[in-house]
């Protein structure tokens, strides 16, 4: 079985055309599918043009928010309800074809994981265009994972893949790159990608703001949220040399008989030394406190299995 899911705000205009091409591409894909529209609280009439889909087709179904919670959210709601053997998530604004499925599809039958798409030939703004290329060129720095485009919408998965995410906030940008870092085989296919004919963006040139602090947030979350005292640790004790550094000069004039009390460069060192010992500090109570986490979990579990022990004998 096959899910689409489509995460969707105010795109009144393209989904009547979504909705035909889509049943058209999966009929040739054939085997049984089930499509799953989640509105994400918009303010036009969305909502009411998919109630009359679900009228119609009963492979159809709309979950739908209150208010907007973003598209990380929408996209993991839409996994949890999903019950394929195999995951599709489409944008709904039909700048990715549904006719590029029956490709990813391909090459995920190959043996991987999670297949994303690739515009390799984007139609979108030149600022847009830019902004992506530094995004994506940043995460494969960081992370040493070869994929040209990290955000597009049309992605295949399979089950235990699509499952695995919990997507909140910016973090949909970032899920090739998280199905990586839990062991899945990541791939990509280089899909059609056309300009926008209906609607419009819902992410204008602020989105570099809100991408740029998402690729820190995912570099700490990656790299060390399981191990928050590398990061602390490193960045206080490169406060807290340096700071040494200037009191050790500073003590040098001192014993030469110059006068320090007055120095800025005093309470500079003093500051570097102290605010090293405070983020050093943070890493360390970090730490100690996912250990106790860690331990407390373990504990729960050894319980749970002396209990199931002692059940069984009895």
């Amino acid at each position: 079985m096959l899910s689409i899911i489509i995460p969707l705000f105010n795109e009144e205009e393209s989904l009547p055309l979504l909705y035909k091409e889509l049943v058209g591409n999966l009929r040739k894909i054939g085997g049984t599918h089930e499509i799953i529209f989640v509105d994400d609280g918009s303010t036009d009439s969305s909502l009411e043009i998919l109630k009359d889909i679900v009228k119609k087709d009963r492979n159809v179904r709309v979950f739908s928010f209150r208010k907007n919670q973003g598209k990380a959210e929408a996209l993991t709601f839409g996994f949890q309800k999903a019950q394929g053997d195999y995951v599709v998530t489409l944008d709904a604004d039909l700048q990715d074809k549904p006719s590029e499925i029956q490709k990813l599809f391909g090459k995920i039958k190959e043996g991987y994981d999670m297949v994303s798409g690739w515009r390799i030939n984007r139609q979108d703004s030149l600022p847009k265009l830019f902004f992506s290329k530094i995004f994506n060129f940043l995460v494969r720095v960081f992370w040493n994972l070869s994929l040209h485009d990290f955000n597009c919408g049309l992605k295949v998965y399979t089950k235990d893949a699509a499952k695995s995410l919990r997507l909140y906030g910016g973090l949909h940008r970032f899920i090739p790159l998280l199905a990586h870092k839990e062991g899945f085989k990541v791939a990509e296919v280089s899909i059609l990608h056309q300009k926008r004919q209906y609607g419009k963006s819902k992410y204008g040139i602020s989105k570099i703001w809100w991408d740029l602090p998402d690729v820190f947030t995912m570099l700490f979350l990656v790299r060390y949220s399981k191990r928050p005292l590398h990061f602390f640790g490193m960045a206080g004790g490169a406060l807290f040399l340096i700071g040494i550094i200037i009191l050790s000069y500073l003590a040098m004039l001192r014993f030469q008989g110059e006068t320090i009390g007055r120095r800025p460069l005093l309470f500079f060192g003093m500051l570097l030394v102290l605010s090293g010992l405070q983020v050093f500090f943070t890493g360390f109570l970090a730490d100690l406190m996912i250990n106790l986490s860690r331990q407390s979990k373990t504990d729960v579990r050894e319980q749970e299995t002396t209990l199931l022990k002692y059940q069984t004998n009895a």
